[in-house]
Order: structure tokens, then C-alpha cells, then sequence
């Protein structure tokens, strides 16, 4: 019976199944072929023992190459249909995996490192393939065939195959014993292999951290104990490997031995011909491979399930954001109706983990309106805003645009409808207008450039070596604080979203840029709604309505001038922005 981390690969087995019956053909054919082999020369022996001619030669050796010819070109045939499999097999899961790694939700990567995920998607993956190709041709062949020898061996003398085959019960507990141990070493060794991955990965991303407090000899050390302690274990199981091959190799001898002994006395005493002796001892040479190879599948077999084993736990993943169903999405857009944009948060309240975080939330933002939402930090911002596209999922009815709740609308209808530039930048290795395209595949240039201009990047960008067409290295290291954050922002209003919500966004630009920025905005954000976080008060003082969120509550709610008259929060922030641009000026 097939482990249970195996059952996921049924599907894949279903959908090639016909591919895998004409291998099972060729894997037939292939050792039915080489089953013949003994026989000629078996029946070469007795023949020449009657004497020896040039005919008799010439149709044994004309017979024997040609055995050998077919079957190599139905061994071919095997590897290529079987290994093909594997690979086609490779690459379905590979593109499952990647498609539901992208289903899954926010918080999953908040708890699982980047590192181990990619270690699971090669690594693992590959010792899976393994699993599915040489694994399978090899155990086939093996089982195919030893049945195959044994029904001629039993012809030629049963007493001489039982002594052939005793060591198989001790060749049995030693497969058992051993296949456990590789299991447990391999998911091990992989686990370390993840913990590599992932150590190197935060290494590359964080390079200039590492510099910048001079951490890079710690930061070698502590990879080379890791890398230390996973050679450690991948030479625990090369020692145990190394311990089953000659194991089997011995028993296999021992047999070899005995078979002569016996057989050598049988013929001695007439039982049995030298042809049949000969062509027994054939087919004991020929199973050595197929024994050896038992240790070798057995080795990938228990990689392969130990990886695939790893894989299904991402695969049993399921997103915390189920989607919605009223609204449905095709290739050419909603079937519906548009977002006119009305935003609502009614009786919200909000908890990470079981830790409350925003409390009898009640706002409720117009269709073409704005709401700049202030706050010390940690006060709930960028969760309250990230509920509106179910980056979090809030409570039901909690949270509604137009009316009716997030949860109604399907997540791409819902997302495609808002453009969201998130507090931490996060920009492509790609060049800045595939950046800038990102949301709009089909983006003309000239989309590319009035979104630029709309988020103050243009003239910047232009200024580049290759303008447009420049690269902007992993996660945007080439570019500015400010220069990210403001492609960002173009790559959202390339999309004419809806609804606009910027968390933050123009935390990295100077009050100048801020300025023209905000001044662009103003007419990007006519006719539709937008939400913007900032600690900037010159950022928030034009908006339609501000609320001030402290401890995860609105604390206050209104227009510039009602809030800097209620002398609260509001109007000590806006004292003290005041007091630092004096003191700037000074």
C-alpha cells in the first residue's frame, strides 16, 4: 500500500495513465526479450557440446544480437515513455503548486519563510520526480523481470531456485530496516536544506543591512555551521547507503555461491544438463542488477515520499479568504455592475490571533470622497484599510462598498476595482514600465507615461540611463525611497481604479515632491474614492473627512478646521509639524 503523502500524486497517475500503459508494454517486452537470452545460449551450449560448426556459430551469435538489439530498442523506448512521464508529471505539479501558492493568503507568508517554500518547490520537488520516474521503470523492470526468470529457473531445477532465493526474507528485513532509517535522515536533510535556502535568501535581501552594521564575517560563520550541520547529516545517510548496497551485493554472492556448489554437483552427477546449468547461472547474473538496483530505488522512493510528504503541506494549505460568489469575473471583465465606490465600516471590530486590534469601527466614506486616516503607530491603520480589499478578512457584514459586503464580491472583481500601494514598496526585477504596467498588461506607452506624471516619477524616470526600459534590480534597490514609493503609486493609477487607498505611501518623499504628487492626485482622485494614511498633516488637510484612529478606535472624525478646533490629537499633531517646518526655516 502507497503512503499516504502519495495520494495527492493520483490525479497526475490518472491523467497519463495511458502514456504509463504502453510503458508497462515496453517495460514487458523489454525483459521478456532479455529473458530469452539465457535460453539461446543455453540451447547454444548443448548444441555445441554435439560439435561444433560455422553454421551453428553464426545463427547462436546472429540470435543473441538480435535478442540484445530488440531489447535495447524497447529499454529506449521504456526510459523515454516512463522518464518522459516524470517529467510531464514535473511540470504540472511544479505549475499546481506555484498556482495554489498564489491562492493562498497573506498570512501564510507571514509565517512561513520564502527560503523553505523555494527549497520545497525545487529540492523537494525534484527527489519527487525521481520518485515517479527511475523509481517506477526500475521497480517494474525488477518485478517484471524476476517473475519472468524465476518461471524458467523453477523449469531448470526448483531445488536449485529455492537455494537461489533464500536470502530474500533476510533481503526483505533489511530493505524494512534500512528504508525507515533513509526516510528519517532525508526529511531531515531536507528540513536543513530549507533552513539553508532561507538563511541565504535574508541574506541576499538584507545585504545592505549586513554592511551597514559590518555583520558579514557573523553572517558567514553562522552559514557555514548550518552548511556544516547538513553535511553532517547528508554523510549519515551516505554512510547508511553505503552500508545497503554491499549488504544486498553479499547476499546476492552468497547465493551465487551456493547455486555453484549445488549445481556444479548436479551436473556432476547427470540431474542436469551444462546448458541448463549455464543458463541458470545466466539468469543469476542478470538479477544482480535488478537487486543492486532495489537498494538504489529504494533510496529515491523514500526521498521521493519524504519530499512529497513537504509538498503537501503547502498543497493542504487553504486560504483564510474564501471567495465571493455574487459577483463573477471573465477574461473581459465584470459581469455586473461597477463599483461606484461607497466605502462603509459598520460596527467593525478586528483581532489578530485572538488579539483585539480595532474596536467598533463605524465610518462611512462617499462615492467620490476622500478620508485621511491619522494615528500614532500601531494604532490599527494599515489594518483597517487592508480589510477593504480582504487582504484580512473581516467579520461578516462588517465591512461594505456600495451597500453590500466585501464578501459578496468575487476577490478579483473586488481587487481589480482598487488600487492599493501598500506601506512597504515592493517593486519587481524587472525594468520600470513593466513596473508600472504591472496591473494593466496591455498598457500602451503612453498610459505608462500619464500614470508617471500623475505620481511625479515621470521626470525622474526620464533622467534614467534607459529611461523606461531601466531596471530597477531585485525589489528596486537601484531607486530611492521616494522613486519607489512613487512608482508604486503610478502602478496603481495606471489602473483607474475605483477605489484609491494609499497606506502611507509618501512616508519617503520630501514636502516639495509631496506636494506635486498630491497636487497630480487631486485630479486622479476626482470622481473616485479615495483612502490615505499619513502621519503628515500637509498630506491629510484637503481631504473631505479625516479620522483619527487611536488604540484601534476612532477617536475623532471630521474636516481640518472642526479637528484643529476640537484641540485634540489632531491639533497637538498639527502644533507640532508646525513648530518643526519653523524650526526647519530657522
Amino acid at each position: 500500500m502507497l503512503p499516504k503523502s502519495l495520494r495527492p500524486l493520483f490525479p497526475y497517475f490518472k491523467k497519463y495513465r495511458g502514456s504509463f500503459v504502453v510503458g508497462a508494454l515496453c517495460v514487458f517486452l523489454t525483459n521478456g526479450i532479455w529473458i530469452l537470452f539465457p535460453q539461446i545460449i543455453r540451447r547454444a551450449v548443448n548444441d555445441l557440446n554435439l560439435g561444433v560448426t560455422r553454421q551453428k556459430l553464426g545463427t547462436y551469435a546472429v540470435l543473441l544480437l538480435a535478442v540484445a538489439g530488440a531489447k535495447g530498442i524497447f529499454q529506449f523506448l521504456t526510459r523515454w515513455i516512463l522518464i518522459g512521464i516524470s517529467r510531464e508529471i514535473e511540470f504540472d505539479l511544479r505549475n499546481d503548486l506555484f498556482q495554489h501558492l498564489e491562492s493562498l493568503s497573506y498570512s501564510y507568508y507571514q509565517r512561513t519563510r520564502t527560503g523553505d517554500i523555494m527549497a520545497r518547490a525545487t529540492n523537494d520537488l525534484n527527489a519527487v520526480r525521481m520518485l515517479l520516474g527511475p523509481a517506477i521503470m526500475y521497480s517494474a523492470n525488477t518485478i517484471v523481470f524476476t517473475a519472468g526468470a524465476l518461471a524458467f529457473m523453477l523449469s531448470i531445477s526448483p531445488r536449485l531456485t529455492f537455494y537461489a532465493f533464500l536470502p530474500l526474507p533476510v533481503v526483505s528485513i533489511t530493505i524494512q530496516y534500512f528504508g525507515k532509517r533513509i526516510h528519517e535522515r532525508f526529511e531531515k536533510i531536507q528540513a536543513m536544506f530549507s533552513e539553508i535556502s532561507a538563511r541565504a535568501q535574508e541574506n541576499f535581501s538584507g545585504a545592505r543591512v549586513i554592511r551597514a552594521y559590518v555583520q558579514e564575517e557573523a553572517e558567514i560563520a553562522g552559514f557555514e555551521t548550518s552548511n556544516r550541520e547538513y553535511i553532517g547529516r547528508s554523510l549519515k545517510l551516505v554512510r547508511l547507503m553505503g552500508m545497503l548496497w554491499p549488504t544486498l551485493e553479499t547476499m546476492l554472492g552468497l547465493a551465487i555461491v551456493l547455486v555453484l556448489w549445488l549445481g556444479g554437483k548436479e551436473v556432476l552427477q547427470g540431474r542436469i544438463n551444462v546448458g541448463d546449468f549455464v543458463a541458470f547461472n545466466t539468469y543469476m547474473v542478470q538479477l544482480t542488477w535488478p537487486i543492486i538496483a532495489l537498494g538504489w530505488v529504494i533510496n529515491i522512493f523514500q526521498r521521493g515520499t519524504a519530499s512529497m510528504g513537504r509538498i503537501n503541506e503547502i498543497l493542504v494549505e487553504k486560504p483564510e479568504i474564501a471567495d465571493g460568489t455574487e459577483v463573477k469575473i471573465t477574461g473581459k471583465g465584470a459581469e455586473g455592475r461597477e463599483f461606484a465606490g461607497e466605502i462603509e465600516f459598520r460596527n467593525l471590530n478586528f483581532a489578530y490571533n485572538g488579539k483585539p486590534v480595532l474596536h467598533d469601527v463605524n465610518l462611512r466614506v462617499p462615492a467620490g470622497s476622500s478620508l485621511a486616516i491619522v494615528g500614532p503607530t500601531g494604532s490599527g491603520k494599515t489594518t483597517l484599510v487592508s480589510l477593504i480589499p480582504r487582504i484580512y478578512d473581516a467579520t461578516a457584514g462588517s465591512v461594505l462598498i456600495d451597500g453590500r459586503p466585501v464578501r459578496e464580491y468575487g476577490l478579483e472583481f473586488l481587487r481589480a476595482n482598487i488600487g492599493f500601494i501598500p506601506q512597504e514598496t515592493f517593486l519587481f526585477s524587472e525594468s520600470v514600465r513593466e513596473n508600472i504596467a504591472f496591473g494593466k498588461a496591455d498598457a500602451s506607452d503612453a498610459e505608462v507615461r500619464s500614470a508617471a506624471e500623475a505620481a511625479s516619477i515621470a521626470e525622474d524616470i526620464e533622467g534614467f540611463p534607459e529611461k523606461y526600459r531601466t531596471l530597477v534590480g531585485e525589489r528596486g534597490i537601484t531607486l530611492s525611497g521616494g522613486q519607489k514609493q512613487r512608482t508604486a503609486i503610478a502602478r496603481a493609477i495606471i489602473r483607474n481604479p475605483r477605489i484609491l487607498v494609499l497606506d502611507d505611501a509618501l512616508s519617503s518623499v520630501d514636502t516639495h515632491t509631496e506636494d506635486k504628487i498630491l497636487n497630480h492626485l487631486r485630479e486622479v482622485m476626482q470622481g473616485r474614492t479615495t483612502i490615505f494614511i499619513s502621519h503628515r498633516v500637509s498630506t491629510v488637510r484637503n481631504a473631505d473627512m479625516i479620522a483619527v484612529l487611536h488604540s484601534g478606535r476612532v477617536v475623532e472624525l471630521g474636516t481640518h478646521a472642526e479637528l484643529i478646533e476640537r484641540n485634540g490629537y489632531y491639533t497637538d499633531l498639527y502644533n507640532k509639524q508646525l513648530l518643526e517646518e519653523e524650526l526647519a526655516e530657522v
